[in-house]
């Protein structure tokens, strides 16, 4: 099986350039599946009904959360009634799920969105929670694992890695929006530390530098805005898997209007 995992899609210009590139990623690199993050989608903050809507449309199955997962109300009765995810790592009792399963080309493909610690709301501990997780994929015969990890700290998802190189299909880090140049594979594992974001790329993390350069200045706070008008970046990682094992993997990226390229392949480690 053939899947794309596009990072945080930030606001407007995100959306804008996945209409633009994924249709045709889709069918030139012959994907059988395609997901998200959305926790930045709307405006930067959540995920709207309308904005998801648009999303699927494009040609996304299936789309995970972080702590943004919250931001808009309106999330709630839709994590239900569409293929969203939020961290499976928030307490027993909170809506939404954190983990699907779904059949690509006659295989089960198991879907975790987990949260880190560092920085982030008070959930259960990420690596407690995920061991039991993959036990309970394993027992039930699944193979293909992947894990968007939604995490601040750059060594909580390399621990991850190494506490699972080999039991997991693939990691794959979001929430930072700083795409990383270490993509491999791992004893099968596939994995990246962030995939990067996807949106505005001449400002801070996707959104206007003027009130990040104002908080660092005085310590004041500010709400953070996206511009409608920016250079944009696409980002995307590409994972070929089979029986469970990450057989190649690489990212693809794509700026402003300029086309598409594959900018990175992985390094392969026993």
């Amino acid at each position: 099986m053939k899947i794309g995992f596009i990072g945080d899609i930030v606001g407007k210009p995100g959306r804008k350039m996945v209409k633009s590139y994924l249709p045709r990623i889709i069918k030139e690199e012959e994907l059988d599946f395609v997901m998200a993050n959305y926790e930045n989608v709307s405006h930067g903050f959540g995920l709207t009904h309308k904005n998801a809507i648009e999303l699927f449309e494009c040609g996304i199955n299936l789309m995970t959360g972080g702590n943004h997962t919250w931001d808009k109300k309106e999330i709630v009765p839709l994590l239900d009634s569409m293929a969203l995810l939020r961290p499976v790592n928030y307490p027993e009792g909170v809506p939404g799920r954190g983990v699907e399963i779904v059949e690509i080309a006659g295989e089960k493909f198991a879907v975790i969105n987990l949260m880190g610690h560092f920085t982030m709301p008070m959930v259960d501990n990420p690596f407690v929670t995920v061991l039991k997780e993959v036990e309970r994929l394993e027992k039930d015969g699944i193979k293909n694992i992947f894990i968007d990890f939604h995490a601040e700290s750059t060594s909580e998802k390399r621990t991850l890695l190494m506490m699972l190189r080999g039991r997991v299909s693939y990691i794959a880090g979001t929430h930072t929006h700083v795409g990383t140049d270490d993509l491999e594979i791992y004893k099968g594992t596939g994995y990246i530390t962030d995939v990067g974001l996807t949106g505005c790329r001449d400002n801070v993390i996707g959104v206007d530098e003027k009130v990040p350069i104002e908080r660092f200045l005085t310590g004041l706070p500010g709400r953070f805005d996206v511009p409608d008008k920016c250079k944009k970046i696409f980002q995307m990682v590409v994972l070929e898997l089979e029986d469970g094992i990450c057989k190649d993997t690489y990212k693809i990226k794509a700026y402003d209007d300029e086309g598409y390229f594959v900018s990175q392949k992985a390094l392969v480690s026993d």
